[in-house]
């Protein structure tokens, strides 16, 4: 994560030690910032209805102040979540997703946030989270102990459940982004099956292959895929629907654990591949909405798609790549930005003939061969460098896998 262009910021995901007490506190917690997202909804259709306008960070600051027993700082954070998750409802709208809805849905649970004045760092990984004043009287803190907590200065703690309660402490490193003497440029093409394959103006190619990724995500589906036909089977919230839910859910973020450390270990590659190739900048197409252009109804002139080819697309997470390499390529002094791909894939870089490619290699009538990732990700850097389609000749290309 990055914070202007001077420091990084860094979040440890880290498990904690305290009384059943305050672990019921601390769910309780989280249960009033359900609340307080609850209360938002109401209050932001309400007002609505009345004056036709969104309701602002203003109005909602006044009519949630000192109503729940957490931190004031706390509640900022919840309807401040409100606030940006309608903002960006709004610009998908505009942009023409038409199918994305505004914030609806009420919760149960809702993640708690402490800022920098909301909670006290002590001793031996002490830290005082404080529920602040409620009802005139001040609340007495939850105190909580990490084992390995960061020695810089903590920024915010946010409490998240992963398998169990966990928080998320964003902190300063005190590192700055590195010095790049560079000049080349890197163009990525992302992809479902080869995470990223990029090529380098300076003749370099490489391919990351995701197909670890790839059965990770087929795993999680077949197990859910059990448990859920036996779920259909149960009566809702009854004994044994709810041990299968709790099943489901540590299918769910266990996977989602080791697609995080995987997704982690591949743009960790990328970027050593950068350096040893000497980039400066990268450029990667943006594939924003794929995803929602699966068609599950038969067009004209159009083959439909199957529910597998949805799937994959819809658990495709490009979205999180584009962020660990955005972080992790500034660290370095690195540019990341996202350009048009319109086409990349399709166009014949020797005689812009257009074709549509169903195996792993793109070949032209011209005489044009090449592997389709790579051809994707050559068109890319010529167009954003040459503002056309003409051929990049590699002097070197790289595959490598994740273990």
């Amino acid at each position: 994560m990055l914070e202007g262009v001077f420091k990084i910021i860094r979040v440890l995901k880290t498990k904690f030690h305290t009384s059943k007490e305050n672990i019921d506190r601390l769910f309780a917690c989280n249960r009033t910032s359900a609340h307080v997202w609850n209360d938002c909804l109401g209050l932001a259709k309400a007002h609505f209805q009345q004056t036709g306008n969104w309701i602002n960070r203003g109005t909602l600051h006044f009519a949630t102040k000192g109503q729940y027993p957490i931190h004031s700082q706390s509640i900022q954070a919840v309807f401040e979540k409100f606030i940006d998750a309608r903002e960006n409802a709004h610009k998908a709208r505009a942009l023409g997703f038409s199918q994305i809805r505004y914030p609806y849905k009420e919760k149960k649970h809702f993640n708690t946030k402490w800022k920098k004045d909301g909670f006290r760092i002590g001793k031996n990984g002490k830290i005082e989270l404080s529920l602040g004043i409620f009802s005139g009287k001040r609340q007495q803190p939850i105190v909580v102990r990490v084992k390995d907590l960061p020695s810089v200065r903590i920024k915010e703690i946010e409490l998240i459940f992963d398998r169990g309660l966990q928080l998320a402490i964003a902190y300063d490193d005190g590192k700055f982004p590195k010095e790049n003497a560079n000049v080349c440029i890197a163009a990525i093409d992302l992809g479902e099956i080869h995470t990223i394959a990029s090529v380098c103006e300076n003749g370099q190619g490489v391919i990351i292959t995701g197909r670890k990724i790839r059965s990770l995500k087929r795993l999680r589906n077949k197990k859910m895929k059990e448990l859920q036909k036996k779920m259909a089977k149960c009566q809702k919230d009854s004994r044994q629907w709810k041990k299968y839910r709790r099943a489901l859910n540590n299918i769910l973020g266990k996977s989602d654990a080791q697609l995080t450390d995987a997704l982690h270990k591949t743009t960790r590659k990328f970027v050593n591949w950068c350096l040893e190739s000497k980039v400066k900048e990268v450029v990667v197409g943006n594939v924003e909405g794929v995803e929602r252009h699966t068609s599950p109804k038969k067009k004209k002139n159009k083959r439909k798609r199957s529910r597998k080819h949805n799937q994959k697309m819809s658990q495709w997470q490009f979205g999180r790549t584009t962020s660990y390499l955005q972080y992790k390529l500034a660290a370095e002094g690195i540019s990341l930005q996202k350009v048009d791909e319109s086409y990349t894939t399709q166009t014949c870089p020797v005689c812009e003939r257009k074709k549509k490619t169903s195996s792993r290699n793109y070949s032209c009538t011209c005489g044009y061969r090449e592997h389709r990732d790579i051809h994707g990700a050559k068109n890319i850097l010529s167009k954003y460098k040459y503002g056309k389609f003409q051929e990049i000749s590699l002097d070197q290309q790289k595959y490598l896998r994740i273990a």
